[in-house]
Order: C-alpha cells, then structure tokens, then sequence
C-alpha cells in the first residue's frame, strides 16, 4: 500500500459510515411491502438503494486511493502488487428490507500477490443501525469502533478463549433456497448438545466479525455466491487478524467462486471440522 495500512482502513471506515447515514435513512422511511417478497430460486436477494451506495462509496475510494479499479472491472492479466477495491450492496438485504438492525456495508481491498493469486489484504464492515464498524488491514490487527451514549469507543478486537465445541457459542447463516441450507441443519442436528447456544442472525459479514471480537466461538454457512463475495472478503480480514477463516473442507476461501465457509477463534477449528468436512460441497 501507498498508504499507512491502519490509516487507509480507518479513511474507508469514514467512508462506510457516512454512506451508512444514507442507507440508515432509506431503511427507517416508509416501504412498499409488495417489493418484499422473498425469491426461491438462487437469486440475490437485493435492495432498492444498493447501486446509489456502491456509486458514492466508489466514487469517495476513487479520490481517496483509486489503485487499479474496482474488483469487478479487473483484468485478466493483472499483475502482482495490483490492488482492486471491493465494494459490496447491502450485506443482509432481507434484515434491512425487513426493518431489523443486523445488515451491514462492506468495503474490501484486494492484491495480486507474486503467484497471481488476488487476496484481501484490507476489509471494513460497518452496520449502522448497531452503531458498529470493524475496520482490519493486513498485518495491522483489527479495530471495532462502537457508537455509545458517552460517544465513540475504540478497541482492539480479540477473539475468545473458548477452546471446547462444548460449551461454546456459535453462530450459523443460511440462504433463503431450501436445498443450499439442508447442509446446515445437517450440521446442527450433529453438533446438538455441544455448543451452549447456537445462534441465527446473519448477515455473513456480521456474524464473521463477531467471531473476531469474541461475541461468537465460530461460525459456519454453506454456499455462499459469488454475490457475497464482498462480505465475505471484508469478514475476512477481520477474522485474520487473530482467528481462521477457510472452507467447510479446510482449503483457502476462493475468491471467484461460491464457497463454504467456516470462521473461528483458532482454537476450535480441529473439533468442528468432522462436523463439516463431510458435508462440504465440492466446489471448483
């Protein structure tokens, strides 16, 4: 990077959130319940604002650092040390088109490294009706800003010490079509009476986050599209700082196509991974 690590996630963070004060506001205003319906089909599941949100954040990125371009715009033969911004629609379209708090807007940085695999190296996840932004770049560890009462509150974000499937919290997504979220039920029928609580609340981006800040243990939900890439890519970083994050079978996220995926605090991967190895898809 051009720009101090640290510093450039803290400017995209700026960039997230004031996009978010935009977003925030589309959600609370009145809407059209016949635009809610949910698809069947494997479809995204999208919202009426996301291109005026990934219009502005790019166009803030562009003046901010513009690299390359953006991941989509991306050449077949880019190079190493070519770096393509990432720039997500609303990560959990059906919270935020349902009036609940748990979407976020996601930012990611990706860089060709020396054997021409593109990874990224920065993620930033802001969800502005929790008042919460993880921002992380490579190296650098991650930070959660929180929005309080008493004003803003930043700290490191560490994962937690829970080193037993038994008693621990975990959290699962799945996707609105039945026969993509049979695998994660599967796999909750088989881990039953281990974790303390298993959680449900989505989107992709969030729930990765929180196994970084130690709300969750881990976290684990089969096929995710290319369309969450963005998410994905952002959690991502933020996971790394201190967690893992791979596929339901162990190999490396791919980042150009759908993946399972599987995210904890590095200390109980070995005994959730029977529970998932089985079950994974043989993706490409």
């Amino acid at each position: 990077m051009t720009t101090n690590p640290r510093a450039l996630a803290l400017k995209v963070a700026q960039v997230t959130q004031d996009a978010g004060k935009y977003a925030l506001h589309d959600q609370i205003n009145p809407q059209d319940f016949d635009t809610l319906e949910i698809p069947t089909t494997s479809q995204r599941v999208g919202s009426s604002i996301d291109k005026k949100l990934t219009d502005f954040i790019e166009n803030r990125l562009n003046y901010l650092e513009p690299y390359n371009g953006m991941w989509r715009d991306r050449p077949d033969d880019a190079k190493p040390g070519d770096k393509f911004w990432c720039v997500g629609p609303i990560d959990g379209a059906i919270n935020f088109r349902r009036n609940m708090s748990e979407w976020a807007i996601t930012v990611s940085l990706f860089e060709f490294n020396e054997e021409g695999s593109a990874q990224p190296i920065l993620g930033v996840v802001h969800a502005p009706a929790l008042g919460l932004t993880y921002l992380a770049a490579e190296g650098q560890g991650a930070i959660r800003i929180r929005r309080t009462p008493i004003g803003e509150k930043r700290g490191k974000v560490i994962p937690s010490t829970i080193s037993s499937l038994t008693g621990s919290v975990v959290s699962f997504g799945m996707s609105h079509v039945t026969e993509e979220s049979e695998r994660a039920f599967h796999v909750l029928s088989d881990i039953a009476g281990k974790p303390a609580d298993v959680k449900r609340i989505g989107p992709v981006s969030l729930d990765l986050c929180k196994v970084a800040d130690g709300t969750y243990d881990a976290y684990f939900e089969p096929h995710l599209h290319r369309w969450d890439i963005p998410a994905v890519s952002a959690g991502t970083v933020v996971v790394r700082a201190q967690g893992k994050v791979s596929r339901w079978n162990g190999n490396p996220i791919h980042w150009r196509s759908e993946n399972d995926v599987v995210a904890t605090n590095g200390l109980i991967d070995k005994e959730l991974e029977p529970y998932l190895v089985d079950l994974a898809y043989p993706f490409k």
